[in-house]
């Protein structure tokens, strides 16, 4: 037997309190007084109109402000920019909250219903009738007869996203050719920028590397930045610096000046995602990236032998200065690093240049 076909003789036997049914329906003000239906209406669409305005405000204040701009409240110092933008996007979601809220309060139908519980499963006769309480709520909700309402909060949403694209310029400058070609497509890497051990800040000559030894370094002009600047700069201009048996490397004809007796620099940086490269094999002269096991040649200009990386590691080209310490002839011919949509790859180095 199912529980409902259980016989229930009195329904409020066993219970202390008898089922006290709904109350008596009181209108609200707004449904008997035309008036302050038609206030009300007003506010709220008053409300939703401020937002697209402290939208542009938000928009305004983030380009107008200057960034290190200090409002001094006595105990307390706040970044005038972080405040104007707190506000202006606060109000907005605020408002918008406020007139959802007094919508539901005070416009939107004001009728009591009761449903009973029934099992999970939902009957064929339900469902029919979810789709006319649904056309019953659209109409309750008075945006049939107040057409503006469900504009006005359409718009008030739309417009709020604004200031949350407006955010995405914090997250670089626009990469036109010009930016890269200051930022990303270059290093701190200059002529006679001097060669030093990356441990210690010792100058390196070329007699202090033997042959099959690896180095790590960086540019002497590095210990002149500091802070964050500092950290981007020796993430694109790390190097590591290799001495190979002339003999036993493939020199090709554009770069039969790049090295100095077997010596050759070449970017830490994989040409993958950017792991930092040091995992040396002596006997072939490969470079492993210990990420995703790109293999590269460094006897053969760094090409790529092995793994997901495309293209050759970047190869700085070095000299010897008149005090005998090994420098840069210039910056990296290609820009360092893993590929990004903007790139140019038609000089990078590929098996088989010349």
């Amino acid at each position: 037997m199912s529980h409902d076909n259980l016989p229930v003789h009195d329904p409020d036997l066993g219970h202390s309190v008898a089922n006290p049914g709904l109350e008596e329906h009181i209108p609200r003000y707004t449904d008997v007084n035309e008036g302050a239906g038609n206030r009300a209406y007003l506010a709220i669409l008053t409300m939703l109109g401020l937002v697209p305005l402290l939208a542009i405000a938000f928009v305004v204040i983030y380009f107008a402000v200057p960034k290190d701009m200090v409002l001094d409240f006595g105990i307390i110092r706040a970044s005038a920019l972080n405040v104007g933008l707190g506000l202006t996007a606060g109000l907005a979601v605020t408002l918008i909250g406020v007139a959802v809220i007094q919508w539901a309060r005070v416009l939107m139908g004001d009728e009591e219903s009761v449903e009973f519980r029934h099992t999970a499963a939902t009957s064929a006769e339900d469902r029919a009738a979810l789709g006319a309480l649904y056309d019953q709520g659209v109409e309750q909700s008075g945006v049939r007869r107040r057409k503006l309402l469900l504009g006005a909060l359409g718009g008030a949403l739309g417009i709020s996203v604004v200031p949350a694209l407006v955010l995405l310029a914090d997250m670089g400058p626009h990469p036109t050719k010009r930016v890269r070609e200051q930022t990303i497509e270059r290093t701190i890497w200059a002529e006679d920028v001097v060669l030093v051990n990356d441990e210690n800040w010792v100058k390196l000559r070329p007699e202090d590397i033997e042959i099959g030894q690896l180095v790590n370094a960086q540019p002497e002009n590095l210990r002149e930045l500091h802070g964050v600047e500092a950290h981007q700069a020796k993430a694109k201009a790390a190097i590591i610096v290799v001495r190979m048996d002339p003999n036993s490397i493939k020199i090709p004809e554009s770069r039969k000046d790049w090295h100095v007796s077997g010596i050759l620099a070449y970017s830490k940086i994989c040409t993958h995602v950017g792991c930092p490269i040091s995992l040396w094999e002596r006997q072939t002269h490969h470079l492993l990236c210990p990420c995703h096991q790109s293999t590269f040649d460094l006897g053969n200009s760094g090409v790529p032998v092995f793994g997901p990386a495309a293209r050759a590691l970047p190869q700085l080209a070095i000299k010897v200065n008149q005090d005998g310490y090994l420098v840069a002839q210039g910056d990296f011919s290609v820009p360092v690093g893993p590929s990004y949509f903007e790139r140019d790859s038609r000089n990078d180095f590929k098996d088989g240049d010349q």
